[in-house]
């Protein structure tokens, strides 16, 4: 890059302040080879699309890196919702290392979990789990035996309860999109089932979630090697906040990254909006 530099500088009459733009955009360009990627949105923690495994992992897409380590048999199908799904064999999950995810990534104040699903039989299956260090089970979304779906968070110490909502009618061989949301500001948690309120409950506690996975976080399987999920998984989003209705819908119609695509130019155009009437 530099022999480069110096021939285009010696060889053209080029002014000081190209020669400094030239500088700058080369400096930017190896900068940018070895900067870490950027969140793909500030509340986004976790997100699975199972379109790129690499080994014994699966490649998670939030630009955070928390990557799944894949325990048992979990294989990439063809027969996802967009695309590829992953295929998760009884007693299988995606460690997640919890006790080392970073503690700003921990949902608290709010949070939202989102995931096509098809399952192979109605009982009771984890669609993601995480499991603080005093032990408090902190979320339950799952499709559940006794045929509905359940939602769930609970506080710190002593593991306090903030909702429990058990709905929606749980049903096997097909494709259901499944979506808890719960924001404390709001003391509201609602679960949709396809896009579809099916229940809601006012939070019980004016409390935090528990604020650790200290005992460990996965995608399929309960911490305590109960609930496995069998069947296939795509699309599975976590947030740390409750999200709305209108975006539930979004993400289910078009998934996570055409969603945060028409988010980042609706901000544009505000932006921009913005700039003009400021002249």
């Amino acid at each position: 890059m530099k022999r480069n530099l110096r021939f285009v500088i010696s060889d053209c009459k080029l002014t000081p302040y190209l020669v400094c733009l030239l500088l700058i955009g080369a400096l930017c360009l190896h900068t940018t080879e070895f900067a870490s990627p950027e969140p793909l949105d500030p509340d986004l923690v976790l997100y699975f699309d199972y379109e790129e495994f690499k080994g014994d992992t699966v490649i998670e897409k939030s630009g955070r890196g928390y990557d799944g380590e894949i325990n048992g048999k979990v294989t990439q199908s063809d027969d996802g919702k967009f695309g590829k799904a992953g295929l998760f064999a009884a007693g299988s999950f995606l460690d997640l290392d919890g006790a080392n995810v970073d503690p700003d990534d921990i949902p608290t104040e709010g949070m939202s979990v989102i995931a096509w699903i098809n399952v192979e039989a109605i009982s009771d299956m984890a669609i993601f789990n995480a499991r603080a260090a005093d032990g408090t089970w902190l979320v339950h979304p799952e499709a559940r035996g006794d045929g509905n779906y359940r939602w769930l968070n609970r506080g710190p110490n002593p593991g306090r309860t903030i909702f429990d909502i058990r709905a929606g009618k749980n049903e096997a061989n097909k494709w259901q999109h499944y979506a808890g949301t719960y924001s404390r500001a709001d003391e509201l948690a609602v679960l949709y089932i396809n896009g579809n309120k099916v229940g809601e409950e006012k939070s019980r506690l004016d409390t935090p979630i528990a604020d650790n996975w200290g005992q460990g976080a996965r995608v399929g399987f309960n911490i305590d090697n109960k609930r496995p999920f069998t069947g296939l998984m795509d699309e599975l989003n976590v947030w740390k906040r409750g999200l709305t209705e209108e975006e539930v819908n979004a993400i289910m119609n078009d998934s996570v990254e055409a969603f945060l695509a028409v988010e980042a130019h609706g901000k544009l155009a505000t932006t921009w909006g913005k700039l003009k009437a400021s002249k």
